[in-house]
């Protein structure tokens, strides 16, 4: 995938990088293991970042704004967001 930058991007890249965007980060701080909340995403920077990805990637993520915990989608780690959107992307 063209990360926009004319080369291509893994989609472990891309969804770093949006993460990185809507926490205000640079990318090499958004690692796979990092819990979202310790990155400093509140809910709102959390909605950005589901639709980001949707839009990115074309996929729908099953995510209830209203009540986050409860999303079948992990958004426990940036890796378990990386999977799921690598999930997403298959099913397709």
């Amino acid at each position: 995938m063209d990360g926009g930058y004319g080369v291509d991007w893994s989609v472990a890249e891309r969804v770093r990088a949006i993460i990185a965007q809507h926490a205000m980060l640079k990318i090499d701080m958004v690692l796979p293991e990092a819990r979202l909340a310790d990155l400093g995403l509140d809910s709102l920077m959390l909605v950005e970042t589901i639709f980001g990805l949707e839009e990115a990637f074309d996929i729908a993520v099953p995510f209830n704004a209203n009540d986050p915990a409860q999303s079948q989608f992990d958004l426990s780690t940036v890796g378990t967001m990386i999977a799921g959107v690598e999930a997403l992307i298959a099913a397709r």
